[in-house]
């Protein structure tokens, strides 16, 4: 049986490999393409980033089973039940038009489907969030590694965080209820990366982060780091990719939220 401390090790290793392919940006480089919703981009660096990654958890764990964004589920014949949930570019608009906000996502939960361990790089900010459970969550941010412990309770001028479908029926219908959402907190952002999102109610930068329609690897490392900081979190619970994944309305019914435990009550069941 694997700690959670020897999963993040391979787990920072992932990241750092994938995330090193997204500092290679280059405009002429990205061979964007759009993967069916309009706004849903993949480009050479998401592929590429994803290979890294997989590259390094092969090597090391070649046993465990891996789910990622772009490349799908890998199951060895004799899985040892450990899987691996990888989003190799969470931003990908961000990184097409060279805004800071992406990251390589890369997170591990056992056989219970418990996450264990979790890491979200992001190469342009010079950040690299982690955390294993039961033993917090951290930062790493010009040398220095700071422990991350949640939004401050109770402060005037409280932020929400949130992201938008790119479905327009669906993101209408999101924009409908912003407002009753937002009741209470003094402005809101949309930084279009819900594993930076997490990760920044997890360092206290965001008070709340709410959004519903994720996928697993969106939430998968982000949630456990801001857990791990403290903070109340919910996580959807969807069908598992190595069962095919959730249907479009199973997503888009669930919610993946993370705040301070006195802002729980903001989000609807």
């Amino acid at each position: 049986m694997s700690t959670p401390a020897e999963l993040l090790e391979v787990a920072k290793q992932a990241a750092a490999a994938g995330a090193n392919v997204l500092a290679g940006r280059t405009a002429d480089g990205l061979d964007a393409s759009n993967k069916g919703a309009a706004g849903d981009w993949v480009t050479a660096f998401d592929l590429a980033a994803e290979n890294a990654v997989r590259k390094v958890i092969m090597a090391s764990r070649p046993g465990d089973s891996i789910t990622g964004e772009e490349h799908g589920t890998t199951r060895p014949a004799d899985p040892t039940g450990y899987r691996w949930s990888i989003d190799p570019l969470d931003g990908t608009t961000n990184f097409i038009r060279n805004i800071v906000y992406y990251a390589t996502s890369v997170a591990v939960a056992d056989a219970d489907g418990v996450w264990l361990a979790g890491v979200v790089n992001a190469p342009a900010l010079r950040r690299v969030y982690y955390a294993a459970r039961g033993q917090g969550a951290w930062l790493e941010e010009g040398g220095t590694v700071t422990r991350l412990e949640g939004p401050v309770s109770g402060r005037k001028g409280q932020i929400l965080a949130t992201g938008f479908s790119y479905d327009p029926a669906v993101r209408a219908e999101q924009a409908s209820v912003l407002a009753g959402l937002m009741d209470g907190f003094a402005d809101v952002r949309r930084l279009g990366s819900a594993a930076l999102d997490l990760c920044m109610v997890a360092d206290g930068t965001h008070d709340a982060y709410g959004e519903r329609g994720l996928n697993e690897h969106d939430f998968s490392a982000g949630a456990l780091i801001a857990e791990e900081a403290g903070c109340w979190v919910r996580r959807p619970r969807l069908t598992s990719p190595l069962d095919g994944g959730p249907t479009d309305d199973e997503r888009l019914d669930a919610w993946t939220c993370a705040a301070s435990l006195e802002l729980s009550g903001k989000f609807p069941l």
